[in-house]
């Protein structure tokens, strides 16, 4: 069975978003493993010359690194990602790079009629970026719009189009990852020169 780590990219107390992936932990529980993990907690990132890096932010590293996918979910702020999310993947292309290679699978709730189209976007051209060199899943969206009428009292998602949508995504995800498991990984040289690099920081700023 795959296990994943889906990621809740919201601090907020009541979040659709952690709602959302706990409904999509409890719908696929037959097909995967799925471990919930909150980016609240960690401290806004703060690059330092000694590279000391929040044990949470090791402990997710090490999670993410040992699970066959990942999943995020965030929300749209003002046509972007929350701080806490971008900060989150900061902290996890900093000295540690456990998505090198690993693949991501975006997905997102929000109040409004969009959904996270936007915020989706900018996501995608993070985990993108040289630091991070995540495999993400293409042309496969789950925009949960309207998303705090979204959900039954039992947590249950009302809508059966979307429900089929977001069936027709995960099984997508599922052979993403056997797919990207047998393809050569092209970022392993970087990620050997960069851990060089961090070692030897002290000398040379990692991304400056």
């Amino acid at each position: 069975m795959k296990k994943i780590v889906a990621i809740v990219g919201s601090n907020a107390d009541r979040s659709t978003n952690r709602q959302l992936l706990e409904y999509i932990k409890n719908r696929y529980a037959s097909q995967a493993n799925i471990e919930l993990m909150e980016v609240r907690g960690l401290p806004i990132f703060q690059k330092t010359r000694d590279m000391v890096i929040p044990d949470q932010a090791k402990e997710m590293a090490k999670k993410i690194k040992e699970a066959d996918g990942v999943i995020i979910a965030t929300p749209e702020w003002d046509h972007s990602i929350p701080a806490i999310l971008s900060s989150a993947l900061a902290w996890l292309s900093y000295g540690v790079h456990p998505f090198m290679d690993k693949p991501v699978m975006i997905t997102g709730a929000s109040f409004g009629a969009l959904g996270t189209s936007r915020a989706q976007a900018q996501l995608r051209q993070i985990l993108d970026s040289p630091e991070l060199q995540a495999r993400i899943m293409p042309s496969s969206e789950f925009l949960l719009s309207h998303s705090l009428n979204a959900f039954d009292k039992e947590g249950q998602l009302l809508d059966d189009d979307q429900n089929k949508r977001l069936d027709s995504i995960f099984n997508d995800f599922l052979i993403f990852i056997d797919a990207e498991a047998k393809l050569s990984h092209t970022y392993a040289d970087d990620l050997r020169r960069r851990n060089e690099i961090d070692v030897d920081y002290g000398t040379a700023e990692v991304g400056k």
